[in-house]
């Protein structure tokens, strides 16, 4: 008679799945435009302590939001190839177990912020947390509204960044936030257009003007690539910066567009991919210019 091995999970199996239900590179970029708006604000008495806290805080929260999602979604992950293997869809982490993980690293990053940073920038990651994970994340399958209600979690890192260093949300606050929640339109669109069919797979309603890979939906994503153009000046007007990182966001916001009209033009994929890579490039190109150009 013969019998039947089981495979056991090894440990350093299950910290990897662990891991990747953070999806790391996303919330490292969250930090990043979080440490963007810290530093931005913060001219002197930097505080390595508290901005370290506010870093790892960011984190923690964004994992805890993104593993939510993957709870939530964890039966429409299946159905997509990019998703198929995440760590929920396969069953090397049950939905019980991914969710005390959220509620502990939502804890953690929650009271770094508290005990280190302040108070309003803890209240607004958690605020973040549950738009994107509650709100946005159900949102996906009802409506292409959904893009613009997940833009305001999505910009809330710089805001949020701003406030862990002075405190407030003050108008230079919202210049900031306005720009990357402008920015969110042609970025997600961009992948939308790109991963159109295995949204469709999950019934996932992205792409605005009907849901369609067309002129109309060429021509939103051109629109709100042109606000940007405005937008990347305003930090100067306000006195947040100088006339180089204006120069430099009005350069990159130009070349955002021309990669838009492309679209326009040629309606294929290869040119939505180039949108989703200019907005890759885009952002932290204009954040540090901000930064190194700072008054």
């Amino acid at each position: 008679m013969s019998t039947q091995t089981i495979a056991v999970p090894t440990f350093t199996f299950k910290i990897r799945q662990y891991l990747m239900l953070l999806k790391f590179r996303l919330s490292a970029l969250v930090v990043f435009s979080g440490a963007f708006g810290y530093l931005l604000a913060n001219s002197s008495n930097f505080n390595w302590l508290s901005f370290t806290a506010f870093c790892l805080g960011s984190f923690l929260i964004t994992g805890a939001a993104n593993t939510i999602n993957q709870i939530i979604e964890r039966d429409l992950d299946k159905l997509m190839r990019r998703t198929a293997n995440r760590p929920l869809p396969t069953g090397a982490i049950s939905p019980q177990e991914a969710g005390i993980y959220a509620a502990l690293l939502a804890l953690a990053g929650t009271a770094l912020l508290i005990l280190f940073v302040n108070a309003l920038s803890a209240l607004l990651g958690l605020f973040s947390l549950i738009l994107y994970a509650f709100v946005y994340t159900p949102l996906k399958q009802k409506t292409s509204a959904s893009v613009f209600v997940g833009a305001f979690p999505g910009a809330f890192p710089p805001l949020i960044g701003w406030v862990a260093a002075t405190g407030n949300i003050s108008v230079e606050a919202l210049v900031i936030f306005a720009i990357q929640f402008i920015w969110q339109f042609p970025h997600f669109w961009a992948i939308a257009w790109v991963a159109d069919e295995d949204y469709k797979r999950a019934g996932f309603k992205m792409l605005p003007s009907g849901g369609n890979k067309d002129s109309n939906t060429a021509f939103s994503i051109m629109i709100y690539t042109l606000f940007l153009i405005p937008l990347g000046m305003l930090p100067m007007q306000f006195g947040m910066t100088g006339t180089v990182s204006a120069v430099i966001a009005t350069v990159c916001g130009i070349l955002f567009l021309f990669q838009s009209f492309n679209l326009i033009r040629k309606l294929n994929d290869k040119a939505a991919l180039s949108i989703m890579f200019g907005s890759f490039l885009y952002l932290p190109i204009v954040q540090i210019a901000y930064l190194l150009d700072k008054v």
